[in-house]
Parts: structure tokens; C-alpha cells; sequence
């Protein structure tokens, strides 16, 4: 299996906007896909996707963006750019687990975390961030357990846990770095109220090369979960995932058949390559 893994960011109108906004930011940038629906661009090696898929979800910090930074003023340069027109939910600090560490929503509503600190040989300095919170809060340890176990070349390099006397409860995720078919992500539980939960405001996209493939994340994915339209589900602890055809693309792009292939995906839930190739 030779997947690519990367998140979907859910704009009302306005993903161009947004891309442009982080490329400009964002040494080693660059938009590679520009339509009226998906814009996909890469900040830092890093393959996002931005989908203009109307007013329905918002993004929310329950998915962040963690970018590790070589410098102290490399992590304020980039903290105060996402600042203009957002809003800072932890202070450009010095805390207990580095120099300087910020967690800022932007303008966008999308939520990143910056830190000082080493990117490891052939690691990623931009990696995607789970905080689970309410129902799913003490889950994200079991989370990442779940999903190493379904995702090919994975690993699970780093489980931080909470001990007694700290501030959540011993067995907790303080920290966590894994990754799926060599895709690096960071999970932590997150103690207190918030009114935000996974949704669909940011999903995982999963890109597959065959029905096998799909079918395998598909059935997987969907255990105590539940599916829904057009490629798109819910794991079982509320993550939204698109498990897609890598060559869904292609096929949107061959003129006069992207309408029929657009018709097709709309009546399925999960999606059958097939079926699509003869749209």
C-alpha cells in the first residue's frame, strides 16, 4: 500500500484565500492544485487540501497543525503572522516543554501550534495534532493504538503519559508522536471544557491505488464508527476521514466526464474506482 495521507480543510468560498495566506507565510511553499472546489498546496513539504464545501462545518483546535521551529525568532516570526486577524489561545511563552512554544487560530479559524525545537533526521517539521477532548478525553492513547494498527510503515515513536500528582489523570496522553505509512502525526488528551469535537471541519484525506485499498480503510476505519457520503466517514472516536481514489483527480479533470464522475461519487458512500473509471 502506497497511500497519501494529508488533512482537508473545510473553507466556506474562501481556500485559495487561505493557501495563498499560509504560502506566504511558509518557506518552501507552493499552491499545486487550483480549482472552484479543492485547492491543494504545501507548506514546508507538507501536502494540504482546502475544500470549498459551503457554510456546513468549521474548523475547530480538536485538529492543529504543529510546526517545530529551528529558532526562537523563526517561532515568532511565523506566530505573528497566523496572529493577524486571529486570535492567540496560549501565549508566545516559555513553558516547561520548550523556550518558546504558541498555539494560535488564525483568521481561518485553523489552529496552530509552534515550538523551538529539533525536527529529527528525516522527520517532518509540520505534523497533524488530535487533542481529544469531552467524549473522547483519556482516548487518545487507544487512538493511537487504532490507527497504527490499520496503516501500513507505521510507528509509534513517542507515548508521554501523565503520572500521579500531575495535573491529569496518571495513564493520560501527555504526548504522543506516531506515524501512518510514514506520515507523522501527534496526538495529547486535552483536560477542561471546550465546546468544539472532531467534525468535519477538518478531515484525514486517504488516497488509495486500488478497491482493495479502499476497502481495507473503509471496513477498518468505519468499526464503531459510521459511514457517510461520498467517500467520507467517522471513526470511532469522531474523526472525519475521505478514503478516495488517488486517481479521482484524473478522472474529475478528463472535460466532459468530470460531471458524470461527480454524479457517481454523490450516490455512493464508499466509493468504487470502477464504477467511476466507466462514469
Amino acid at each position: 500500500m502506497n497511500n497519501d495521507i494529508f488533512p482537508c480543510l473545510w473553507f466556506d468560498g474562501n481556500a485559495k484565500e487561505a493557501a495563498d495566506f499560509y504560502c506566504n507565510i511558509f518557506s518552501n511553499s507552493k499552491i499545486t492544485t487550483d480549482t472552484p472546489m479543492v485547492v491543494q498546496f504545501e507548506i514546508e513539504g507538507k501536502k494540504l487540501m482546502g475544500l470549498n464545501g459551503g457554510p456546513h462545518f468549521k474548523i475547530n483546535p480538536s485538529i492543529s497543525l504543529f510546526v517545530t521551529c529551528k529558532t526562537v525568532e523563526e517561532t515568532e516570526e511565523i506566530y505573528n503572522k497566523l496572529l493577524e486577524g486571529g486570535k492567540a489561545m496560549m501565549a508566545l511563552d516559555k513553558y516547561p516543554w520548550s523556550e518558546k512554544y504558541g498555539w494560535v487560530a488564525d483568521k481561518f479559524g485553523m489552529t496552530w501550534q509552534l515550538m523551538v525545537g529539533d525536527v529529527p533526521e528525516g522527520g517532518q517539521k509540520i505534523v497533524t495534532s488530535f487533542l481529544f477532548v469531552g467524549e473522547q478525553y483519556g482516548k487518545a492513547q487507544d487512538a493511537v493504538k487504532h490507527y497504527t494498527s490499520i496503516f501500513p510503515n507505521s510507528t509509534v515513536f513517542h507515548l508521554e503519559t501523565y503520572q500521579p500528582g500531575e495535573p491529569q489523570p496518571e495513564g493520560n496522553l501527555k504526548f504522543g508522536h506516531f506515524s501512518l505509512n510514514n506520515e507523522m502525526f501527534a496526538a495529547m488528551d486535552g483536560i477542561g471544557d471546550h465546546n468544539f469535537k472532531f467534525n468535519e471541519g477538518l478531515s484525514i484525506t486517504v488516497q488509495c491505488e486500488t478497491q482493495e485499498e479502499i476497502d481495507h480503510y473503509w471496513n477498518k476505519l468505519t468499526e464503531g464508527g459510521e459511514e457517510s457520503r461520498c467517500g467520507w466517514l467517522k471513526d470511532k472516536f469522531g474523526v472525519s476521514w475521505q478514503i478516495v481514489p488517488k486517481a479521482l483527480g484524473r478522472l474529475m479533470s478528463e472535460g466532459g466526464k468530470a460531471q458524470r464522475v461527480m454524479a457517481e461519487v454523490m450516490k455512493m458512500k464508499k466509493l468504487d474506482i470502477q464504477t467511476l473509471t466507466n462514469a
